[in-house]
């Protein structure tokens, strides 16, 4: 296998600039790859709301076809529908059109195998093998491309069946949800109804441009997120990325949470409440909050490199129920191995009417810690990796991980971990600490380390 050749896969699936890095040649060497290596079809292929999705729907779909293929058109969905459809009815695999959380001008393509999760490490190198060599396998004839209509109905009815809804609906709760002009707009939102929620919903509307705040959800950029909640008193609120798979929660007062804050959350509830017996499985990125619920209930984290597919694989070779990203990736194993943001949402709502106390309540009994995460923009490769070999080699550190990128641990509590982007030109640099001064003093010498040298 050749090395210096470029990878097509990144954390998520192939993206690129739509007509420059993804170019409609390399979509269409892309479908023929992928009909090579699922051999069989039929292929469900879903896109998200991107102003280029649905004409890259077709030319999947047509080439596909070409290749002697059936496939089955999902329409604009959510990603965790589109798996689930993979999952569930009988398709040989997926494929979502999307670029989850990039810019507008971005998009991708994401394989899902047939068990709804996508497609392993060593199986993207596979498809890369077959894009290279450009050996497509055709088979005689040309497939068909029909229609499927049930997914949503199918996904949602499933997601509700998996909470105590009776429960929910007793509760009355408001729900302020941020759509973020993205894909779970004709998902989420009936989901909170059908529990009996009082929804009300900001960047609803389709767009994507994502003209409301952008299609990644972060705690910086949520500013009428909280608004809402407070001055509408919702007992909740949450954002969902572009395409859906992920969620950024507010409690009840407004304030915003990382992924594994508001995962730790879940995780806890499931673990004691509902009593599901699971490990957990996170990137080596997420909260040590993580690792001391789970200890708590008699779970254990198990770590991976960032990235869901590489949860999401572990998840399935360990049978575990239970995984999560920093990012506001939450994936239950009992609907899919997957982030899936309407899904987190609901099982939210089933733990709030578990309890007397608020969402701001029980947060403040988790466990304490002080968070930072930031990013730079980086020239080359090059430079990232002169970038994590400067952080190694600085100091004396009581412990170095290097399973991605290099996770420097400067006392049992703190540490600070720099890693490259799968997706985007950039190094990601993550600090934690239950001791805040430690953490801004750690995270500036740091910073200096990284500005030096990109």
């Amino acid at each position: 296998m050749q090395t210096s050749r470029p990878r097509l896969f990144g954390t998520n699936g192939v993206r690129g600039i739509y007509n420059q890095e993804l170019t409609l040649d390399l979509v269409i060497d892309l479908s023929y790859s992928l009909s090579t290596y699922f051999g069989i079809g039929p292929i469900v292929v879903g896109y998200d709301g991107r102003k280029s999705s649905p004409a890259l729907s077709r030319l999947v779909r047509a080439t596909i076809n070409s290749a002697g293929l059936d496939t089955a058109n999902a329409g604009l969905v959510p990603t965790p529908c589109l798996q689930f459809a993979a999952k569930r009815f009988g398709y040989m695999g997926g494929i979502m059109i999307t670029a989850s959380h990039n810019p507008p001008e971005y998009n991708g393509i994401k394989p899902t195998a047939h068990d709804g999760v996508e497609i392993s490490r060593e199986d993207e190198l596979k498809v890369e093998d077959i894009y290279y060599s450009k050996k497509y396998v055709k088979i005689d004839g040309t497939g068909r491309d029909i229609i499927d209509h049930k997914i949503v109905s199918s996904y949602v009815d499933t997601a509700l069946s998996l909470v105590d809804s009776d429960r929910i609906k007793a509760r009355k709760f408001t729900v302020a949800m941020d759509i973020g002009n993205g894909a779970q707009a004709i998902v989420a939102p009936v989901i909170a109804k059908e529990l009996g929620c009082k929804v009300i919903v900001i960047n609803g509307r389709i767009d994507g441009d994502f003209p409301g705040r952008g299609s990644e959800p972060n705690p910086e950029n949520l500013g009428v997120l909280p608004e809402v909640v407070r001055s509408a008193k919702a007992d909740l609120g949450v954002a969902f990325d572009g395409d859906g798979d992920r969620s950024i929660f507010c409690d009840d007062r407004g304030a915003a949470y990382m992924g594994d804050k508001t995962g730790a959350l879940l995780v806890k509830h499931l673990l004691v409440a509902k009593q599901i017996r699971s490990e957990v499985v996170c990137p080596i990125n997420t909260s040590i909050i993580m690792s001391k619920v789970a200890e708590s209930a008699g779970s254990k984290v198990i770590h991976t490199k960032v990235g869901s597919v590489e949860v999401s694989r572990e998840m399935i070779r360990r049978k575990c129920l239970l995984g999560l990203e920093e990012n506001g990736g939450f994936m239950y194993g009992a609907l899919n191995e997957v982030r899936d943001g309407a899904m987190a949402t609901a099982l939210m709502l089933d733990m709030l009417s578990s309890y007397k106390e608020s969402f701001s309540q029980l947060i403040a009994q988790l466990p304490q810690s002080y968070q930072f995460k930031t990013k730079y923009t980086c020239s080359s490769r090059e430079a990232v990796d002169r970038v994590i070999q400067a952080c190694i080699e600085h100091g004396s550190p009581r412990e170095v991980e290097t399973l991605d990128g290099a996770k420097i641990w400067i006392d049992e509590e703190t540490w600070i971990m720099v890693r490259p982007s799968g997706t985007e030109p950039l190094i990601r640099m993550y600090g934690e600490s239950t001791d805040k001064m430690l953490l801004d003093s750690k995270v500036e010498e740091y910073q200096k380390i990284i500005q030096s040298r990109i």
